[in-house]
């Protein structure tokens, strides 16, 4: 998996490249959607916005939950299916361990990163280090294993809640 950049495009470990403002981040991810001739669905986009504006990782249910109280109800497959699309163009990512989804900072890149996720709050970071992603894709191959996915997730305390731990 390369991380190569069309020329004077930034990074993804680079933050001026991410889009944090669920606004901002929607209309680039519209601009890419056009870019790439894909078609983003006002379903697709409800999904995109909803995970966008949410402070933390949602879970596919949770989405239903707030689709189904803004437009009534909605089926289930549909919703995974615009998840789906949105998963495998980059837009999102899959937390695997907590079966949850967050918006991706930086729509243009694929690429894989890891997450820090804190066990409490669950405050979800996208951890800015591709030397640890090519490191894992160098010592697999190594081995003779051709990775295909990568998520890696370190659980923990953020340091809002280990510092409620360490005021204890």
């Amino acid at each position: 998996m390369s991380h190569s950049h069309a020329p004077g495009q930034q990074s993804c470990s680079h933050p001026e490249s991410h889009v944090h403002d669920a606004a901002a981040y929607l209309a680039e991810v519209a601009a890419v959607c056009r870019e790439r001739g894909l078609r983003l669905t006002h379903l697709r986009e409800q999904v995109l916005r909803l995970i966008a504006e949410a402070d933390k990782p949602v879970k596919a249910y949770a989405l239903l939950e707030q689709m189904r109280d803004e437009r009534g109800p909605v089926a289930p497959p549909t919703v995974y299916r615009a998840l789906d699309f949105l998963l495998e163009n980059g837009f999102i990512h899959k937390l695997e361990s907590i079966n949850a989804f967050v918006g991706c900072h930086h729509p243009r890149q694929q690429h894989s990163v890891p997450f820090l996720i804190c066990k409490r709050c669950l405050a979800t970071v996208e951890l800015e280090d591709e030397a640890v992603t090519r490191l894992l894709l160098q010592q697999a191959r190594a081995l003779g294993f051709e990775p295909h996915a990568q998520t890696l997730e370190v659980h923990g305390l953020c340091a809002n809640c280990g510092g409620a731990d360490a005021a204890r």
